[in-house]
């Protein structure tokens, strides 16, 4: 949804409730008050409009008095901050994830995939939160979001620095905002690697999440996080004593490849050393991800500047570097995304399975 839910809610009734209400407070003070006033006496339309223009204000400012004094000073667009939207959903989430009894972990994560992925010193963009309220921390690191692909069909990729598409589609390798919950971790075997003139294994350690709503299909997707390393196999050597060989007695070989703070098959990446600060904070510890923005953000942002309206005014948020960089961003729901997906996977050639050849 596009509109801010509020941050301590008793139950998926009342927030639903609320957000629909807010919904048509805002759509009657942006677009009904100034019919209302080209159509009836100035007198009565002015007094409608003034009190619902007292409505909304209140809202937002007790959304806003939740927040504790030391965590607002993080809250705004700069580098390093986070939106006041995605901050009071993570809060919502978290807070209603703790009193079901779902997590118990004394920090939560956020994510806000409409920044850029680089700042303007060069630097890693800033766009994942790990927040602790009870330590009285907040950290921003660098995060990767979806490529997308580009299909005949469909062209649903994105660039390095900012991320146009949107889906929960399988197999669309794109990013889809939303409730997560970490889940357990699996580690696998890549390859061996050089380091210090010696052949060493690399390990990565995925996070899995579980979604709610449209979400839901995490798993399905294969959708959890990791370290922004991969390792891009050349070759093969024999080496029986390794407990990785394979039934032959080889091993694969490769270079490592960072890819920290840009882009992704579709998971939420990190540098190594916040992904393994990360995983040991939740590891049999769950907490709550909430990554921004939802599909109905999309679509109101993507309606707003169709129309030429003001995000602000709207009450609706993106980052605004990518903003300009994007024109507008597009979700692709997975009814209509999937079929074409599945298409382009059947039409592929059946190749051979890889099969590395021998280093030299």
């Amino acid at each position: 949804m596009s509109l801010q839910p509020l941050t301590d809610l008793d139950n998926r009734v009342t927030f639903f409730t609320t957000v629909f209400a807010k919904s048509v407070l805002r759509l009657v003070w942006l677009e009904i008050c100034p019919l209302l006033i080209n159509s009836l006496r100035v007198s009565i339309a002015a007094v409608v409009c003034v009190a619902l223009s007292g409505l909304v204000p209140t809202q937002a400012a007790s959304q806003a008095s939740d927040i504790p004094a030391w965590l607002r000073k993080h809250v705004g667009t700069g580098e390093g901050q986070i939106a006041a939207v995605v901050l009071e959903r993570a809060r919502a989430l978290y807070q209603r994830k703790r009193r079901e009894g779902v997590v118990k972990n004394p920090c939560y994560f956020a994510k806000d995939a409409t920044r850029p992925s680089a700042s303007r010193d060069g630097a890693p963009g800033r766009r994942f939160y790990i927040i602790c309220e009870d330590d009285k921390s907040f950290r921003a690191v660098s995060s990767g979001f979806g490529n997308g692909r580009k299909l005949q069909r469909a062209d649903f990729s994105n660039g390095r620095q900012c991320a146009k598409n949107f889906s929960n589609a399988e197999g669309s390798k794109l990013t889809m905002g939303g409730s997560y919950v970490t889940a357990e971790t699996r580690t696998s075997f890549k390859g061996y690697y050089s380091q210090s003139d010696e052949k060493v294994p690399f390990r990565r350690t995925f996070l899995l999440f579980d979604g709610e709503g449209e979400t839901e299909n995490a798993r399905e997707r294969a959708i959890g996080g990791h370290m922004a390393v991969f390792l891009k196999w050349q070759c093969r050597y024999k080496d029986q004593e390794s407990p990785y060989a394979d039934e032959e007695g080889y091993v694969p070989y490769g270079k490592l490849v960072n890819y920290t703070g840009g882009r992704s098959n579709g998971c939420t990446t990190w540098s190594m050393s916040d992904s393994e600060e990360i995983i040991a904070l939740v590891e049999d510890n769950p907490t709550t991800l909430y990554i921004y923005p939802e599909s109905g953000d999309i679509s109101a942002v993507a309606n707003a500047v169709r129309e030429g309206n003001s995000l602000s005014r709207a009450g609706l948020y993106w980052n605004d570097s990518c903003l300009r960089a994007i024109g507008s961003p597009k979700f692709w729901p997975k009814s209509s995304l999937q079929p074409i997906i599945n298409a382009w996977r059947q039409s592929l050639p059946k190749n051979p399975p890889l099969v590395l050849p021998f280093c030299k």
